[in-house]
């Protein structure tokens, strides 16, 4: 038997898990979002960071990677061990065709494994859903976890979508956003407001006489 799992997040650079064979490519029919949230990692309970999901549009292209598990049940068993247990948000798996780079027609792989989340906030409470533009970077700006930071998770994402030479125009956008985001906090916090003292508070300051100054420095 053989494993095929596609990544389109965090998988995209950091696999984590022993595998075979590696390919670029695609799958048809989703686009991704950043619409779950992650609250052990990223982010806090109070303040859930936002990663990426798959969302259904027919004629989308949602580019990535597709890793290959080959040596028997045991090591299959492993990979797909620790995904469930680091992809713990997502709550569905389905089944989907791969494409590799060039040949749109006929899939490299059929039957990859992609984990995702039910678009739907009582079925799986990670699903934040879908928020205005400027709210999600500023989520995204803002969230850190034990892990790291939010922002770090989108711009190491921008980095390697650029690395596979499949750039998303969507996360490019929205990276952009985040550095604006930070920008303006940042020019915030250089603001400090010194208030002046009354006046009148340094008529109680009163000259010593010459004679009580020490001199023994």
């Amino acid at each position: 038997m053989v494993l095929w799992v596609f990544g389109y997040g965090s998988l995209v650079w950091n696999p984590g898990f022993e595998f075979d064979e590696k390919i670029i490519g695609f799958i048809k029919d989703y686009r991704r979002v950043f619409d779950l949230a992650c609250i052990d990692h990223r982010g806090t309970p109070e303040f859930p960071a936002r990663t990426c999901t798959l969302e259904p549009e027919k004629g989308a292209i949602c580019w990535g990677v597709a890793y290959c598990v080959r040596g028997g049940a045991e090591k299959e068993r492993a990979a797909v061990k620790y995904l469930e247990r680091r992809e713990c948000e997502y709550d569905k798996k389905i089944s989907v065709d791969f494409y590799r780079e060039g040949e749109t027609s006929d899939p490299a792989a059929t039957g990859v494994i992609v984990f995702i989340s039910t678009m739907d906030k009582e079925a799986n409470k990670y699903y934040l859903g879908p928020a205005p533009f400027d709210e999600i970077a500023r989520q995204i700006a803002t969230a850190s976890g034990p892990c790291g930071n939010n922002r770090e998770y989108l711009f190491l994402l921008e980095k390697a979508m650029s690395d596979i030479g499949h750039e998303d125009g969507f996360v490019i956008e929205l990276a952009n956003k985040v550095r604006k985001v930070l920008g303006g906090l940042k020019q915030k916090a250089s603001v400090v407001h010194i208030p002046l003292q009354p006046q009148a508070s340094f008529l109680h300051i009163k000259a010593l006489p010459e004679a009580s100054v020490g001199v023994d420095s």
